[in-house]
């Protein structure tokens, strides 16, 4: 149960501004994924995966466990860039949660418990242990009263479809006798004979500070219709709204392997507190070969005064050669907007071509000898999230009959891609 403590419920919600500063000096973001065609939906026979000709996706785990991913030596170190407005943005790793922790895993006539507390803002995607799904293997449905006066409810199933589709799935719940506590949370995992996997939780809640929130997270693994190489995907989206101060926060991080080494991460933020209010995207991609593209875009503002301040920069690097630019903008109460663009060239002779301006009157155009420092390959990849995935990848599906193939047709074009997030949240408790 969340503090009873106003402040304390706030911080809870994470919710905080920084202003811009104009020195230049940024540092590396951490990314999340989400791939926007994985949006969970409840067990639906209409989501079956199909998957191109080739082997299925479970079918190259071992090559995956043989898989060894070379660590660069190279580390970005960026040079004559601004300097990051926002609160902490990226952590190597996600921080560990303490607050998740099973909720269903004892017998079934134990009654299922709460965690009636938001999620934390900046935490990135969870872990299969941090989730700690247990999918129960019998039918249920039952509810009933706590001591307390408290209810609880409690119900499993399975669903099948076309093309040896599997869905198994658990929801549970609570509410306080006066209904200022209700959470529910729900699991499942899906699977079907093209080798598609899927691992999935979501859950909401209230407390009686009136705080809000929902949280979703997901795993999946396919064999991409194209290159017929396996990936895995992992998204996570969060949202928390205060019951007591005008703040609200929503987050959306995604994450994408294949198992030549490619890899894409992303995050979108978006956050206001009273008049204040925030938005952040960033991403990167690493091409397996040594291509690495890094970009960030941010931006804050005070109704009140009528500020508005942000900063922007994006790197591309490849066998040493490579460039960043940028931008710090503010728009002050008059209208009156101030800027500082500025890029590298980064030669890979060891010349580093710099260059910039403002609208102060502010330009240099340079040539320095400096070393050009970048990651060519994520700190956190293909043998990494396969280690990591231990559940996702012992989901067991339905047995195929003799003589029965997986339907493979995936038609002639790719599927839409949306790495783009909306707006807005898409939804407000």
């Amino acid at each position: 149960m969340a503090s009873s403590s106003s402040g304390l419920a706030l911080l809870q919600l994470g919710l905080k501004m920084k202003r811009v500063g104009a020195t230049p000096a940024p540092q590396s973001l951490e990314l999340r994924k989400r791939r926007a065609r994985l949006r969970i939906r409840f067990c639906s026979d209409s989501e079956v995966r199909k998957i191109s000709p080739g082997k299925a996706a479970a079918d190259t785990l071992e090559e995956w466990r043989r898989l060894e991913v070379k660590k660069s030596s190279r580390r970005v170190r960026a040079r004559a860039t601004p300097a990051t407005p926002f609160p902490s943005s990226r952590s190597k790793r996600l921080s560990k949660q303490k607050d998740f922790y099973p909720r269903c895993s004892s017998p079934r006539n134990s009654v299922p418990q709460s965690r009636c507390t938001p999620p934390k803002r900046d935490t990135g995607i969870a872990s299969e242990k941090e989730w700690g799904i247990n999918l129960l293997d019998e039918h249920v449905n039952e509810s009933g009263i706590n001591k307390d006066g408290s209810t609880w409810h409690r119900e499993s199933g399975e669903e099948r479809g076309e093309n040896g589709y599997k869905c198994r799935w658990t929801k549970m719940g609570g509410r306080s006798q006066d209904g200022s506590t209700e959470w529910t949370e729900t699991w499942w995992e899906k699977s079907d004979w093209t080798g598609y996997k899927e691992l999935g939780a979501e859950k909401s809640g209230k407390n009686v500070e009136g705080d809000s929130w929902w949280e979703t997270w997901q795993e999946v693994l396919y064999q991409d219709e194209w290159s017929n190489l396996a990936r895995i995907e992992r998204s996570a989206q969060k949202q928390a709204k205060s019951g007591i101060e005008n703040a609200e926060w929503y987050e959306n991080w995604w994450e994408r392997y294949d198992a030549k080494g490619w890899t894409k991460k992303g995050a979108y933020k978006y956050g206001t507190l009273n008049d204040q209010s925030w938005w952040e995207k960033w991403g990167e991609e690493y091409d397996g070969r040594g291509s690495v593209n890094k970009w960030t875009d941010k931006w804050a503002a005070q109704a009140k005064l009528g500020t508005k301040w942000g900063d922007k920069w994006e790197e591309n690097f490849f066998a040493g050669v490579g460039s960043r630019r940028g931008e710090t903008w503010n728009l002050s109460p008059t209208g009156e907007r101030w800027s500082r663009t500025w890029g590298e060239e980064h030669l890979g002779n060891g010349k580093v071509h710099k260059y910039g301006k403002s609208t102060a009157g502010e330009s240099w155009d340079i040539v320095v000898d400096e070393e050009t420092y970048y990651e060519s390959e994520p700190h956190y990849g293909w043998a990494d999230v396969v280690g990591d995935s231990s559940q996702l990848l012992s989901i067991e599906p339905l047995e195929r009959p003799p003589g029965v193939y997986p339907d493979m047709n995936f038609g002639s074009s790719p599927p839409p891609r949306t790495d783009n997030p909306p707006d807005a949240p898409p939804r407000s408790s």
